[in-house]
């Protein structure tokens, strides 16, 4: 049961970076858009959903069940966002425009070289654990909320690669190939290193103990 439950919230998670980036799609300003994405990340943290790139950072603190668990939400994130998708591309909202924008994004993405992509994730990593950490182990809840929304800015602004928006764009352009999965794979293992930058740190010298 108790894996069922974390299947459906890393759906749910998926789906609120498909909302994310149904949002970054919808605008012409590039930097209002990757402001307004944060809504999604927000909405994963407050309501504790389940999302890959939130959850690899504590994966030097957990026991072996956890690699499980990260398999779970994976897979939920990737069914979230490919559920948003098929719905957005089912809407009036998705216009001529936003398609040759998705288009231009994946294909952007999907024409780089691997080790850009991983280098790309990793930054993403970094940025994605000091967002997730900082809501919640800080109180005050304007550092909270800018924790979350600064941060995804400057990942989206800055071109760095976040695996589940990026299944969530790969699933809206259609272009999905064994080369993208690759691509996926990669961006997993990047945002994985990133994420766990810090906490090794933290575990080697003894700074947190997440249970």
């Amino acid at each position: 049961m108790e894996q069922i439950r974390q299947f459906v919230s890393a759906i749910l998670a998926g789906f609120m970076i498909g909302m994310g980036g149904t949002i970054f799609l919808s605008l012409d300003n590039k930097a209002l858009g990757a402001c307004m994405f944060g809504v999604g990340l927000f909405t994963v943290v407050v309501f504790r959903l389940q999302l890959y790139t939130g959850k690899i950072g504590y994966l030097p603190f957990q026991k072996k069940e956890y690699l499980l668990e990260l398999a779970i939400t994976w897979i939920g994130n990737f069914c979230g966002t490919a559920l948003i998708a098929k719905c957005v591309q089912n809407t009036r909202i998705f216009t001529s425009a936003m398609a040759e924008k998705v288009i231009t994004m994946a294909q952007t993405k999907l024409n780089d070289n691997l080790l850009s992509i991983f280098i790309l994730s990793i930054f993403c990593g970094v940025l994605m654990f000091i967002a997730v950490d900082t809501f919640k182990e800080q109180q005050g809840s304007t550092i909270r909320v800018v924790a979350v929304f600064v941060p995804v800015m400057v990942f989206i602004l800055s071109g760095f690669e976040h695996v589940v928006a990026n299944m969530y764009y790969f699933a809206m352009a259609q272009t999905w190939s064994a080369h993208t999965i690759i691509a996926l794979i990669v961006m997993t293992i990047g945002n994985s290193v990133g994420g766990m930058l810090i906490p090794i740190y933290q575990k080697i010298f003894s700074l947190k103990n997440c249970s």
